[in-house]
């Protein structure tokens, strides 16, 4: 994150990141639609530990609120937030963690059809020369959440900047399996991602995608059709982990292919 911090102190001086306060935002938790919120403030001097910390708790209070949002998206969001210099950052958890308003007071998005469309990239020729991947977020994030029954919106800030809002208001119900269900069938590929995840103990889409060969968005639709049916879940760090119900199916898996050329 050398590259990130040599970005923005080019573009905002190096007592933007030098400072005690050198990046914060707020994270505001509506547990009622009738009663305030209850805030919580963070801030770090080094911006990419700001970014790590404000996804990560973004996704345990949402978590604790009901809501089912992976990390990856809230992660994703959250670094266009670089885009904005954290310039009044706000993160809103509504409808018990299951929206999620992120919003700043930056430049904005003005392409907004096009800004979650695969290839988009709201990173000026500056950023795409320090950092690989900052602005294609947003598609990335989109896809995701799409695989998850949810949708993501961008809107324009009323103060200046930009609100983007994460939701999975008609999200499936959970569909883990029951004691007395039938044995589950999975694909090779789905066999392999189990068997990667007993394996490594806990791992998340990019480490499967990097392992496996295959796309951060396949790896995503893998493991969330694997918690659906109870056979990995999710920590706090968005990773997975295998359950008693992955490590009975997988055993079965082995059993049943003992013997086979």
């Amino acid at each position: 994150m050398g590259l990130l911090r040599s970005l923005v102190e080019k573009r905002m001086g190096s007592s933007f990141l030098a400072k005690k306060d050198g990046g914060s935002a707020q994270i505001a938790i509506y547990d009622s639609p009738i009663s305030p919120p209850r805030v919580v403030g963070l801030a770090e001097q080094e911006i990419s530990r700001l970014i790590e910390k404000l996804a990560s708790k973004t996704y345990d209070l949402s978590k604790q609120q009901g809501g089912s949002i992976p990390y990856i998206v809230i992660r994703e969001v959250v670094e266009n937030l670089i885009h904005a210099y954290f310039k009044q950052a706000v993160i809103s958890i509504l409808d018990r963690g299951n929206t999620i308003k992120i919003s700043d007071q930056g430049p904005g998005i003005e392409n907004k059809e096009s800004a979650c469309r695969p290839g988009f990239s709201t990173a000026s020729a500056e950023m795409k020369q320090f950092i690989r991947g900052v602005g294609s977020g947003l598609p990335v994030a989109s896809e995701l959440i799409g695989f998850s029954g949810g949708n993501i919106k961008i809107e324009d800030n009323l103060s200046g900047g930009t609100v983007i809002t994460l939701s999975l208001k008609d999200a499936p119900e959970n569909t883990s399996l029951k004691k007395d269900a039938g044995p589950v069938s999975l694909s090779l590929r789905q066999t392999q991602v189990l068997s990667l995840v007993t394996e490594a103990g806990a791992i998340g889409p990019s480490g499967l995608s990097s392992d496996l060969g295959m796309s951060l968005s396949t790896a995503h639709r893998e493991l969330i059709c694997l918690e659906g049916l109870g056979l990995v879940k999710s920590d706090s760090q968005g990773k997975r982990q295998v359950t008693a119900a992955g490590i009975d199916s997988l055993s079965n898996i082995i059993s049943n292919n003992k013997g086979r050329p």
